[in-house]
């Protein structure tokens, strides 16, 4: 064989082992890199003891919220007697009894539900809100990133809960569950969009993308399917710690008497009817305000562990 024939021999060789390298691979990476960093982050979310007094704190607040009747010990926080008006905790009622008489470890009990949903409503909002506008926004640049990012400035500068004030005192949405989760969704998506946006511009030049836009995929496809799974770990980090604050910034709101109205109980009603008794009556502030800063610790708990279990940095 001659040295020509040689060369042409060598260089068949490599041509063809390219083309079989790149033809159709049968390892998706994105999967592959998704599920080494779920795995990574399991076997550190495991090993985290902040984390597991987040869970069990989050699952007792939800389950109190659920089945209140479990936590209430039997007592109807509708079932007033003016005789027991202010009476402080005791043997019998370990909250006490509120203003009107009520048993108040059962209206702090049944107030759980209201601000629980409120939060978990909210964050739903806002994480479709900031999903959708930062894909769109990362993904197609240009006049249409430049426009979606101008209206998230216009929103940004809007305080939250100036903007969540002023929904409300409209009157446009009423004063339930619904309309306090919208009003504070509405002014607070603008994170979740920057975040999902940056991870979309950082991704969407990988090999990976290109590799399957050269296979024939959409424009839909390759952004669910190769490049939003990379925006998920940074977003969930944000929910999971933006539920506590939305549930917080409800009871500012019933605090500021633009959020809930009576009869609905939660715990901003109790705290803001407790206020001016709290010299007299100080267990009508404490109880609620000691329940609400643990839901709020829970989800702010959780929220920090998964930020360093899908943190590669944290790792030795």
């Amino acid at each position: 064989m001659t040295e020509q024939q040689q060369a042409d021999l060598r260089h068949d060789e490599v041509t063809a082992g390219t083309t079989t390298g790149l033809a159709a691979p049968s390892v998706d990476v994105t999967s592959a890199r998704q599920n080494s960093l779920w795995s990574d982050a399991s076997r550190d979310l495991r090993r985290n003891p902040l984390f597991w007094i987040g869970v069990v704190l989050g699952f007792g607040f939800l389950l109190m919220a659920v089945f209140p009747q479990l936590f209430a010990r039997g007592a109807d926080p509708r079932e007033c007697s003016l005789s027991k008006s202010n009476q402080p905790p005791s043997a019998d009622a370990w909250f006490g009894f509120d203003q009107q008489g009520c048993d108040y470890l059962a209206n702090v009990v049944y107030g759980a539900r209201n601000s629980l949903i409120i939060g978990l409503l909210a964050v739903v909002v806002v994480l479709v809100l900031g999903v959708v506008v930062g894909a769109l926004s990362g993904f197609f640049s240009g006049a249409v990133d430049s426009l979606l990012s101008r209206i998230t400035d216009i929103f940004y500068a809007i305080p939250f809960i100036l903007g969540a004030i002023v929904i409300l005192r409209s009157g446009i949405l009423g004063r339930g569950v619904v309309a306090v989760a919208v009003a504070l969704a509405v002014f607070g998506w603008m994170t979740a969009m920057r975040l999902v946006r940056s991870q979309v511009i950082a991704v969407k030049g990988s090999d990976y993308v290109a590799a399957a836009r050269a296979m024939g995929a959409s424009s839909l496809r390759i952004l669910v399917r190769h490049i939003l799974p990379n925006a998920v770990a940074p977003v969930l980090v944000y929910a999971t710690i933006t539920i506590g604050v939305l549930i917080a910034a409800e009871a500012t709101l019933t605090f500021l008497g633009v959020g809930l109205q009576r009869p609905a109980i939660s715990w901003g009603l109790q705290i803001e009817a407790g206020q001016s008794l709290l010299r007299t009556a100080p267990h009508l502030v404490f109880f609620p305000s000691l329940i609400l800063t643990l839901t709020v610790m829970a989800f702010v708990m959780m929220g920090d562990a998964l930020r360093d279990a899908l943190d590669p940095r944290q790792r030795a």
